[in-house]
């Protein structure tokens, strides 16, 4: 039985985040009005891109390459291109079909092509269901650092199948487990008190997800406060992306940096230090990594300066309290980060 969607409130029109087994088979009766324009990567279009186009009357298919390394302003040009030559007007619907790269990439497309177009996502990993396909942030990096170019484009509606996920590759599944568990130490949400127990409701699980980031989001869509908190693990994570070139999944740096924030939460005496061996034991138990490795403590602090997060030069940590108790620390100093950095070798 089909459950009622998460209703999203949101600057510019609300919308519906609908979760359901076998979605992708009932896509068109849930698209806006227009021609549908579906962009995938180059791996998935021939597992779910093409089908869907051919379920939708009149869709055109287009392809970027797979990878963070290509969630760029180049990308985006030829997508530009792509765009034109397949006859895309300002009626179009483009549809975001893949995980958080085409999500947040196809998104900065939608919202600047033609002054923007109308926006489906459809999220095909379990990172992208419970955290990127939501909130209206898209964007693309720069060589200097992750999401330096973006806008705020808010979905027609987010389609989320969580069939989907049986093709999903167990490194890209245990990714999406950091966001999630990330949102529980946000929140204390009771539905992912249990997100890696043995035979856990997938389904139940993404909507108790979601439901987190939609909570944050309705109060605070253009991050101006309380939005923040959804950074917990973040600033580690993109410094650690980029200094290894991208060869970090996100969701795995994710995952080693919410060991950073807890360690340094207790380091500086904001929570009890069991709360971040928790974290750790947790983590861990995700199957996501819990050190740096070799990646240098110093280039890691300097790519963190870059970090958008960042304010006027001041250094901006999402920390906590314990769990269901996020803050903003500013000004941490560089040494109490650096002792964290160079424990987790």
């Amino acid at each position: 039985m089909e459950q009622q969607p998460i209703r999203v409130t949101a600057p510019g029109g609300d919308y519906d985040i609908h979760i359901q087994r076998g979605l992708l088979r009932q896509v068109a009766a849930l698209l806006p009005k227009g021609r549908p324009i579906i962009i995938t990567n180059t791996t998935l279009a021939p597992l779910y891109g093409q089908a869907l186009a051919e379920a939708l009357s009149g869709a055109a298919l287009l392809q970027m390459p797979d990878g963070e390394r290509y969630k760029t302003l180049d990308t985006v040009a030829q997508l530009y291109r792509d765009l034109v030559a397949a006859r895309a007007d300002r009626d179009s619907v483009i549809i975001a079909l893949g995980g958080g790269v085409v999500g947040d990439t196809v998104g900065f497309v939608a919202a600047t092509y033609m002054r923007g177009v109308a926006f489906v996502q459809i999220p095909t990993t379990l990172l992208a269901m419970v955290d990127s396909s939501v909130g209206g942030k898209v964007g693309v990096d720069l060589p200097e650092g992750k999401n330096l170019v973006g806008a705020f484009k808010q979905p027609d509606c987010v389609l989320i199948d969580p069939d989907v996920l049986d093709t999903l590759p167990p490194a890209e599944w245990r990714c999406g487990m950091a966001e999630t568990y990330k949102h529980y130490l946000l929140s204390a949400s009771e539905g992912l008190a249990a997100l890696d127990a043995p035979g856990v409701d997938r389904a139940a699980m993404i909507r108790a997800a979601v439901q987190v980031k939609v909570d944050v989001v309705q109060q605070d869509p253009f991050e101006k406060n309380i939005r923040a908190h959804l950074n917990l693990g973040h600033t580690f994570a993109h410094a650690v992306e980029q200094v290894s070139g991208y060869a970090w999944l996100h969701g795995a740096a994710v995952g080693a940096g919410l060991v950073a924030a807890a360690r340094l939460s207790a380091a500086l005496q904001h929570c009890e230090a069991g709360l971040a061996q928790q974290v750790e034991e947790t983590v861990a138990r995700i199957g996501l990594p819990t050190r740096f490795g070799d990646l240098d403590a110093e280039r890691l602090y300097a790519a963190m300066a870059t970090d958008k997060k960042w304010q006027g030069g001041r250094s901006r940590f999402v920390l906590l309290r314990g769990v269901g108790q996020p803050f903003v620390a500013h000004d941490v100093p560089k040494s109490a980060v650096m002792s964290i950095l160079e424990g987790m070798r």
